[in-house]
């Protein structure tokens, strides 16, 4: 047993440099955070600099310290587009619909409408009858920019009770839809009130809406309104490079290098002459060793068009493959860029870390650290009880200061450990030889104890 403990505690102390406490000055490149607002979590988008400053394309090196040194939860996300939703409440004009009271159809009536469209005027087409009752309404909801989403009908006091109609939608006042039916509510009783005077409606456009009662003569409507909603969707945050000089191929050919390979989404080229037409081809490569691969093709331009000049000067790429090297090849047929190539930017959608601030302050987030793994949580578990709107509410952070980048100590840092690496690699090979010796020894030992028992 007492060999066996010398065997662990050799392994341990060999291995144990690889368990060190990550540390800040492990990281080349730093920057200092502010946080605004209550927390304990703040989230922060990630500027292109400083995921170009990392070792590694997908930030596993990424970490965030406090002011003791102490590393914190974190999680990763991407940001996706998003949807913006607005509502307007409009003021219809109504028109009665009168009709027998024995008869299930829908009131004859002839409509008068202005050059604009408009309803000006809704009378039946035979003059009314003995007998006859208001069947309905007719609702002018022409002038609505969206689709139909909730209906709002008041009525003359002193009508009480439950009110049950159908709901028909046209565009023309000849084809009507079926919007199902609505039901509506004015009670009272010793001195309180229940009123309910809202109807959904079914979210799609239309000019015009009937209301036909069910079982009872329509009231007297005092006021009509009608919700609309629009959506108007946003693409996702993008985040772009400092220009990247262009490095001449040859004739036609030019070639750009990033620091890693990144998930590159959009590629936009400075076009700085007018009236540039530039046909191109892309190949792209992740290792400076590897082969070209085709990226994408594509018009580039920069012409005059009626008042104003016309500028087409990116290219969408799939985003799902990692770039470090781009070539572009032009067409010389069209006039090519000039003396000089285009500058590049390069584009991605943003990336968004999300903290659990603990300790005390100033945070600095920290990137470049080659040896390093991810520590990333997953959101959820980042902030329990996470909804949709966590993050829209969430506290923020941003860069307070330059991105410091030692580069220099970082180089002769790893210079170093790789000088202490090999006799430290090749000394737990041999702890670990010994150790294997050690036990067959024990092993073939007892055996001999036990034969020579037997």
């Amino acid at each position: 047993m007492s060999r066996l403990t010398l065997l662990l505690g050799a392994c341990l102390a060999v291995a144990s440099p690889a368990f060190a406490a990550e540390k800040l000055a492990d990281y080349t490149a730093q920057v200092p955070l502010k946080v605004e607002g209550q927390g304990p979590w703040y989230r922060l988008e990630l500027p292109m600099a400083l995921q170009l400053a990392a070792a590694h394309g997908d930030l596993r090196d990424l970490r965030v310290f406090n002011a003791e040194g102490e590393p914190l939860a974190y999680s990763l996300t991407r940001s996706e587009g998003s949807t913006a939703r607005t509502e307007q409440a409009l003021d219809l004009k109504w028109f009665p619909l009168r009709g027998p009271a024995n008869v299930d159809s829908a009131p004859r009536v002839r409509v008068e409408r202005s050059t604009t469209g408009t309803l000006v005027e809704v009378v039946p087409e035979e003059p009314a009858a003995p007998g006859e009752r208001l069947r309905g309404w007719l609702l002018d909801a022409s002038a609505a920019q969206g689709p139909l989403e909730r209906l709002v009908l008041d009525w003359a006091t002193g009508e009480e009770g439950f009110q049950r109609f159908s709901i028909e939608a046209s565009d023309d006042l000849q084809d009507w839809r079926p919007w199902g039916t609505g039901q509506l509510a004015r009670l009272s009783f010793g001195g309180d009130r229940i009123d309910q005077r809202e109807v959904a409606l079914p979210g799609q456009p239309a000019r015009y809406l009937r209301l036909l009662w069910l079982d009872a003569e329509a009231p007297v409507l005092s006021a009509a309104r009608v919700t609309t909603a629009s959506r108007k969707s946003r693409p996702a945050p993008m985040v772009w490079s400092d220009p990247l000089p262009a490095r001449s191929e040859g004739e036609g050919e030019y070639r750009w290098d990033l620091p890693l390979p990144i998930a590159v989404e959009r590629l936009r080229f400075a076009l700085e002459q007018p009236n540039t037409l530039a046909p191109v081809q892309l190949q792209s490569r992740n290792d400076p060793a590897g082969q070209w691969r085709p990226l994408t093709s594509g018009l580039l331009y920069r012409l005059p068009g009626e008042g104003k000049e016309n500028v087409h000067d990116e290219l969408i790429l799939s985003g799902w493959d990692r770039i470090q090297q781009v070539r572009l090849k032009v067409d010389l047929r069209a006039g090519g860029f000039g003396a000089q190539g285009p500058a590049l930017r390069v584009g991605m959608r943003a990336t968004e870390v999300v903290f659990l601030a603990r300790g005390t302050g100033p945070f600095v987030l920290a990137v470049g650290r080659p040896a390093a793994t991810s520590s990333a949580l997953p959101l959820g578990t980042l902030v329990p009880g996470l909804r949709d709107d966590s993050l829209a509410k969430m506290s923020q952070a941003r860069i307070d200061g330059d991105l410091r980048v030692t580069q220099a100590v970082a180089e002769e840092k790893a210079a170093v450990q790789a000088e202490q690496t090999d006799w430290k690699r090749f000394g737990l090979w041999a702890v670990l030889l010994l150790g294997v010796g050690l036990l067959v020894m024990m092993a073939v030992s007892l055996l001999r104890t036990q034969n020579k028992g037997a």
